[in-house]
């Protein structure tokens, strides 16, 4: 009787020193912490990656699931040519936005990153375009690029430099450069506070030995903060490029890909096919073309996140 009575305790303790070796062997501890991420990573990212892959090689239309169709949707993109210029608007409207981006947000960072008076004030005005809504950018930046209303035009018949009324998104190239200006202006916000932690980090030994070497601001700046400001500076640039290359908002609000389809970038032109022309292994395919795209640029940030 005793013998029992002792071993219903030893059963009882079971799952719980089951649960304590668990907890307390890190590998599967980090298991245990990570699955419920992985799961929703799963279900709200994996799967509808795949299923967008998947409709890209169908016909599927919506209300019909579609068939197999093979290449046969990225053969009829490639003779496309709205779609060859979508092509061409991404790669224009990244590359320009990007460069500008970096240069502007890396002037301003070192302008903030100087003592002067109100400089958290300043610091803190610097982050509104970068946390405004996009929607709500973009409704500014279409009043402001309104034919009649435009405070732009209003000030260049001011000063003398227009005399009319400038229809600036009537206009296909003065419509890519206006969706290039919104984008650089929401955009070097993110730059100028990822190159500015950067910027925290250099010792000030540093340019105090570079001085004492008859440096000046720009050999100190060229030998001493890009050097040490290069991984993190290619890091925020893909960071970048990728939310570039995949903008919908500001182009779809402001243009909706006109005039006559002279705007469209993949993510634009792939929901005007797939949602309102009713096509979803077109409008898949079309998204499918960002993935090279994205793949390099994780990649590459990847590299360098490993090297720091």
């Amino acid at each position: 009787m005793a013998g029992i009575e002792a071993t219903v305790p030893a059963r009882a303790r079971r799952p719980a020193d089951l649960i304590g070796r668990i907890l307390e062997n890190p590998h599967a501890l980090g298991v245990l912490m990570v699955t419920p991420a992985v799961l929703i990573l799963a279900i709200f990212l994996a799967y509808p990656f795949g299923l967008g892959v998947w409709l890209g090689f169908t016909n599927a239309t919506i209300g019909q699931a579609g068939h197999f169709v093979g290449l046969g949707n990225f053969r009829y993109l490639l003779g496309d040519s709205v779609f060859r210029l979508a092509v061409l608007n991404t790669i224009l409207y990244a590359a320009s936005a990007v460069v500008c981006k970096l240069l502007l947000g890396m002037l301003l960072a070192l302008l903030v990153n100087r003592e002067f008076r109100g400089k958290r004030i300043v610091r803190a005005i610097m982050l509104l375009p970068w946390i405004v809504p996009t929607s709500l950018s973009a409704l500014v930046f279409y009043w402001i690029y309104d034919p009649t209303f435009s405070v732009i035009t209003w000030a260049l018949r001011r000063i003398g430099l227009a005399h009319g009324f400038i229809n600036y998104l009537g206009d296909p190239n003065l419509a890519r450069a206006s969706l290039i200006a919104a984008n650089i202006w929401r955009g070097i916000p993110f730059f100028a506070i990822g190159l500015l932690a950067g910027l925290q980090t250099v010792s000030t030994t540093l340019y105090e030995a570079a001085e004492i070497d008859g440096a000046g601001p720009w050999q100190k700046f060229w030998f001493v903060t890009w050097p040490l400001l290069l991984p993190l500076t290619v890091v925020v640039t893909v960071f970048s490029t990728i939310m570039t290359v995949g903008d919908f908002q500001l182009i779809w609000i402001i243009t909706r890909g006109g005039p006559a389809n002279a705007t469209h970038l993949f993510g634009t032109l792939a929901y005007q096919r797939a949602i309102q022309g009713g096509f979803i292994g077109e409008g898949a395919a079309i998204s499918a073309f960002v993935l090279p795209v994205l793949v390099g640029a994780v990649l590459v940030s990847f590299h360098y996140l490993r090297r720091e």
